[in-house]
């Protein structure tokens, strides 16, 4: 069963910067703690990243992940899906980011299903762990920007 959480921030920097950051896949690593290497796969005809593997720290140990990124709704939000993973069978998430005056709210949706079997409580706690320390990260690199 997949393990669904929502959480929100709001950073001191407007939407486009924002979403400068986080389509700034390139310099995840100067920014995320637990990334270790990040390398875009596939782009679109924009040069927008499409398809970006991640190498992470996770449970203690290296898991590696790709995502598929759909810009669809471009600037206003980026959805992801998993093509594949060695740890998690699959990773659903998106950002929303929405003016909030000078400043942008960032909703950060994820949906994590393992491919071990992990208690619910232990599942939700990793969700809520990545959710915060993505988002404070993402806010402390957005604010830097200004």
């Amino acid at each position: 069963m997949a393990q669904r959480a929502t959480e929100s921030i709001v950073v001191n920097a407007p939407p486009q910067v924002v979403y400068s950051v986080v389509t700034d896949f390139a310099h995840y690593v100067d920014w995320v703690s637990d990334l270790k290497d990040v390398t875009v796969l596939e782009s679109d005809h924009d040069g927008r990243p499409i398809e970006v593997e991640f190498r992470a720290a996770a449970y203690g140990r290296s898991t590696t992940y790709a995502l598929r990124y759909d810009y669809s709704r471009a600037p206003d939000e980026l959805k992801w899906s998993q093509t594949r993973g060695d740890i998690t069978e699959s990773l659903e998430g998106q950002y929303r980011f929405d003016a909030a005056g000078d400043d942008t709210k960032v909703t950060y949706d994820l949906e994590v299903e393992l491919q071990v079997p992990i208690p619910a409580f232990v599942k939700s706690r990793a969700a809520q762990r990545i959710q915060t320390q993505a988002l404070r990260e993402l806010k402390a690199r957005a604010e830097s920007r200004q």
